[in-house]
């Protein structure tokens, strides 16, 4: 048994309130080979349902395989409406008939978030498009895509625009090239628009493990998500003589995961809140593997 302090307060179903709910299940927006529905469902239930279910959010299917999940669903007969973030990619256009089908499936689904890739640039035009299709009991989650630049001006600025238009801006973290891969500088500077707001945000593909560390086999270096939470702790905390940006850049760079567990783990129930408001979670393709590496750093 762990005797590090759980953080955030008193654990539920053995996961504390700093962790609920923070990995989201992209397994079905993945690269690579289209995965199988009815093992991607069998598979999200079956870690839904373990000791640490309580780290799962929603599980993330594109608009264009929804029909599909819910065949899958209706068999499986879920004992609670599955958590869904609807991947967009159908065009806008597709966005109603999803939500309608959602609504008329509320035993099955429980939509909470639409998620949709943009310009690098994106105006407030498209914007404004996105709020006609998305309603307001849903979460519209915008990512404007990263030039492989380090330092676009006109990304961050897509970023503030999102944020100022009251949608919640998403960051993907990595993919197949190195250029996928944000660098600390814009990683810092998305987080830092994003608390000054007040605006929530989630992470995408790319976070493989829980502490920043360089792949062997490919030469990339993965941020952690553990890094990305500390982060936020300390780019909300009391301020120092260091800019915000700065903490934030520092904590991105830790490879040590029992000191980011140690901070993680003085953190109050109040100041849990407050972090995980906006830090909403992060996408993973391997829903399994968070709950053993967070057991080993004592966070679970």
């Amino acid at each position: 048994m762990s005797t590090v302090p759980q953080a955030g307060g008193a654990p539920v179903d053995g996961v504390p309130p700093l962790l609920r709910a923070i990995v989201d299940d992209a397994t079905l927006v993945a690269e690579g080979p289209r995965p199988d529905m009815a093992t991607v469902v069998d598979e999200h239930l079956a870690a839904r349902a373990a000791d640490a279910g309580g780290l799962l959010g929603s599980l993330v299917v594109p608009v264009s395989r929804l029909s599909e999940l819910v065949s899958v669903l209706v068999k499986r007969r879920p004992a609670a409406p599955v958590p869904i973030a609807l991947a967009v990619d159908t065009g806008l256009g597709g966005v109603p008939k999803a939500l309608s089908l959602t609504s008329s499936r509320a035993a099955l689904l429980d939509p909470r978030t639409v998620e949709m890739p943009a310009p690098h640039d994106v105006d407030t035009v498209w914007l404004e498009r996105v709020t006609e299709f998305v309603p307001d009991d849903v979460v519209a989650v915008v990512e404007p895509r990263r030039p492989d630049a380090e330092g676009s001006a006109d990304w961050l600025d897509g970023v503030r625009r999102v944020v100022d238009h009251g949608c919640r801006p998403k960051l993907r973290c990595g993919g197949g090239r190195a250029g996928a891969f944000p660098g600390i500088g814009d990683v810092a500077g998305f987080l830092a628009l994003a608390l000054e707001a007040g605006r929530s945000f989630t992470a995408s593909i790319g976070l493989r493990s829980a502490v920043r560390h360089t792949d062997p086999a490919t030469g990339f270096t993965h941020h952690g998500w553990l890094n990305l939470l500390v982060a936020t702790v300390r780019g909300l905390g009391p301020g120092t003589d260091a800019p915000v940006e700065e903490r934030i850049g520092e904590a991105l760079l830790v490879t040590d995961g029992d000191a980011l567990a140690g901070e993680l783990a003085a953190v109050g129930p109040d100041a849990a809140v407050r972090v995980r408001s906006l830090f909403s979670s992060f996408g993973s393709t391997a829903v399994t593997e968070p709950a053993p590496e967070l057991a080993r750093l004592g966070l679970l």
